[in-house]
């Protein structure tokens, strides 16, 4: 009775554009719905880079071999999906975390289902947290991991150094950007790690993050994200 009576105060709403949902267990409105674009099956076997690749692997993971066993995520960040994530990063809208996790878990069933179950956000610098008020990455594990089950421990990844954002830089700016930034417990020793963020693009900042996890023992890496970029023509 309590959840109907929310739903009539507050009714469901597109997570994209806010559009007020006409029922239950939907995450997009019609419209948004049918401009969702889904990740090709075209990808890179190791970082899900969109494309046909020569031995299903891309010339970024040839050229060098991430750290992490392998990378997915269940959408291309294009139209509403990259309207919800902006809304949810830059729009203080922390709410969005919760439609966010159930959405991912139920597009990337396959991916989970062989991934690790300890859930670690890849996080903002203390500073940036401040300035935000919650850090998204580490509110979208904790509703992923509820959501399964499963366990998403806070502080085992840090970030050290207040990097500059990576929109904008180029792939080489992006990995010096994001060098020794990242530091992780000893609480990782001997554990399979899924390191969770929003969006997937080059790549840099994942793999200066699972370096950081591997350095601190973690036996193995994987990488999941709501969104991957297209960055490879």
């Amino acid at each position: 009775m309590l959840k109907a009576l929310l739903d009539v105060l507050y009714p469901p709403a597109c997570i994209a554009c806010a559009r007020v949902l006409p029922g239950p267990g939907a995450f997009f409105c019609e419209a948004c719905d049918t401009a969702v674009e889904r990740l090709p099956p075209a990808c890179c076997r190791t970082c899900a880079e969109p494309g046909a690749f020569p031995g299903a692997t891309c010339p970024r993971c040839r050229a060098s071999p991430p750290p992490f066993s392998r990378a997915w995520a269940p959408f291309a960040h294009e139209g509403p999906v990259s309207r919800a994530i902006h809304r949810f990063k830059y729009e203080d809208r922390p709410e969005l975390a919760a439609p966010l996790a159930r959405l991912l878990a139920a597009e990337a069933q396959r991916f989970l289902a062989h991934a690790p179950t300890l859930v670690v956000a890849l996080p903002l610098h203390t500073r940036r947290y401040h300035a935000r008020k919650y850090d998204q990455a580490q509110l979208l594990a904790g509703a992923l991991a509820k959501h399964l089950g499963h366990e998403a421990p806070v502080g085992w990844l840090t970030r050290t150094r207040d990097t500059q954002r990576q929109v904008g830089l180029s792939e080489e700016a992006r990995a010096d950007n994001v060098d020794g930034a990242f530091s992780a417990t000893s609480d990782v020793a001997d554990r399979d790690v899924l390191l969770l963020d929003d969006v997937f693009t080059t790549g840099a900042t994942a793999r200066a993050a699972t370096t950081a996890l591997c350095a601190a023992g973690a036996s193995r890496v994987e990488v999941l994200s709501l969104a991957r970029a297209f960055t490879l023509t």
